[in-house]
Order: structure tokens, then sequence, then C-alpha cells
């Protein structure tokens, strides 16, 4: 990582061809995370897809799989280059294969900071406010491979209700809604009682926060935030991280990261939707800063 940030800052040219001694990429593949509608995910990373493509200088692509899984088994597999993982799904990927990818940045908030939490949240007109009242009520998770979505709330959650997530044992009843946009919209529209998704906890509620799954619902015209109240936090989360494949060439990885780095600079309103709203920039991170949300999976696994 050391050499990495090294290169960074001393990448000036970033517009020539990307080559290894032995060999070239042909394409550079950017997975986008499910957890909102496909279209709004193209749209929101277009901007860094034909600004990659510059750099690169081959076809860049993006990919939307409709859930966290199919980013993950891409990068696995090796037909995905790049992604934004959570916590979680970063712990799942390395646990199914330590040599598959390699953190390279982390989002960091207006804050300086780079956790963020899970959020539970109901409907102001329900009279839910706190998790007490949510007791024999719908409870919805976002994608079994969120981190806040699911692996946080469904370990601490328990420790205050002393209950299992398990339908019928302390919520009446518990379902995935398949991403943090269909929980948020869920909830608003009443499918769920409650639910949880993600956001930096910094700002206004009624703005959405400043950036998060609530703060891109609001900018989508999806959610009135009036129309909805907060009934739990979590414990701050560490925010996942930009990951690349290991097997990328290192010119790759250093024009890339470079990139990455520079666009809140370059380009504030391309980084406001690829970093989920408003942010200070991105940071180097490694892997040890996500031990603790390895360790929790694998208990969850057991």
């Amino acid at each position: 990582m050391k050499k990495l940030i090294a290169a960074i800052a001393a990448t000036t040219a970033l517009t020539t061809p990307v080559l290894a001694e032995d060999k070239a990429i042909t394409e550079f593949r950017i997975g986008l995370l499910g957890g909102e509608n496909a279209q709004d995910r193209l749209n929101n990373n277009e901007c860094l897809r034909a600004k990659t493509e510059e750099v690169l200088g081959v076809p860049t692509k993006l990919f939307a799989p409709a859930d966290y899984n199919g980013v993950i088994q891409g990068l696995l597999g090796g037909t995905i280059d790049m992604a934004w993982l959570g916590a979680s799904g970063y712990a799942k990927t390395y646990l199914s294969d330590p040599e598959a990818v390699e953190p390279i940045l982390v989002k960091v908030n207006l804050d300086g900071g780079y956790g963020y939490h899970s959020i539970g949240f109901a409907r102001k007109d329900s009279g839910i406010e706190t998790l007490e009242a949510m007791k024999g009520k719908t409870f919805g998770f976002g994608d079994p491979n969120s981190t806040s979505g699911f692996l946080i709330p469904s370990i601490e959650i328990p420790e205050i209700t002393g209950a299992t997530m398990d339908s019928g044992d302390y919520f009446g009843d518990v379902k995935f809604s398949g991403g943090h946009e269909q929980t948020i919209v869920g909830v608003y529209n009443g499918d769920f009682d409650g639910g949880v998704t993600w956001a930096d906890g910094l700002g206004e509620w009624e703005d959405g926060y400043t950036s998060g799954a609530l703060r891109r619902a609001v900018d989508a015209g999806l959610i009135d935030m009036n129309e909805l109240v907060q009934i739990w936090k979590s414990k701050p989360i560490p925010e996942g991280p930009f990951v690349l494949r290991k097997e990328l060439p290192e010119d790759v990885k250093v024009k890339f990261t470079a990139l990455l780095a520079s666009l809140p600079a370059i380009d504030p309103d391309c980084a406001y939707g690829v970093l989920a709203g408003d942010a200070k920039g991105v940071q180097p991170i490694d892997h040890d800063a996500y031990e603790v949300i390895i360790e929790a999976r694998k208990l969850k696994s057991n």
C-alpha cells in the first residue's frame, strides 16, 4: 500500500495507454453494488466510466447486477475489475479468496472520518418511535451481503431486544427487500413497518443526512424524510473499500487509484454521484481496517 500511495503521488501522466511488462488490458469493468435501481446506479457512475476510459485508454464498462453477490462473484471470477464494496461484501470476498482483491481507497465523510451507521426507521404516522414499538411488526432487511442492511443490525439489534431476528421471535415477520432503496421505499409505502439502511449520520434528518442511501432516495424524489422517523442507530461501521482485482497490472492500479483520489477535486458533481452524496473525498485504506467485520461474518456463518 505504501508503494501504491507513493506511486499515486508521483503519477502525473494519466492519459497514456496502460501496459504491463508482459501484458496489457483490453478493457476495464466497474461493478456497481445493488441497493438502488440499475439505471440510477449507471447514471451516477457514467462520469467515472468515461474518465476511466480516457485515463486507461481502453474501453470501460459498467455492470449493475441485481444484488450484491453478483458483484462479489464477478470480482472472484475475474469478470469485474473494480467495485465499491460494503465492508461485509469485502469480508465475503476476502473469505472466499484472500488473493482476489485489494482495498485501495475509502470514502471520507465531511467530518474527516470514514465511519457510517446502520439506521433503523419507520413511518412517522405509524406511531413507531423505538425498537420496542416494533415488537410483533414486520421488519425489513436489505441484502444478505450488506453490512448496514443486514450484518450489523442482525448482531446489534438482538443485544437490545434479547431475541433473535427470526420471524416470530421478536418481530412478527422479518423479510429481505433486496437492497437499500427497496427497504426505504418499502417502509415509506407501508410494505414494512420498519427497516434498516445506511447513512453517514451527519447533517439533517430531513435531507437524508449528507450521504448514504437515504440521501440518494431524497435526491431521486422517492421519499419525503418528514414522513419518516429514526428508531435506531448502530455503532460506527467502517465504510466499505474501493477494491481492485489483485491480478491487474500495476500501471492500471496506480492510474485508476490516482483518478479516483482526484475525482472530488476535478469533478465535484461526479464525485457526489459516485460517493452517494456529499463527502470530503477519499483516502488510502488497507485490509487491516476490516478485520473486525471479517470476524463478524465468520461468527454469523457459524
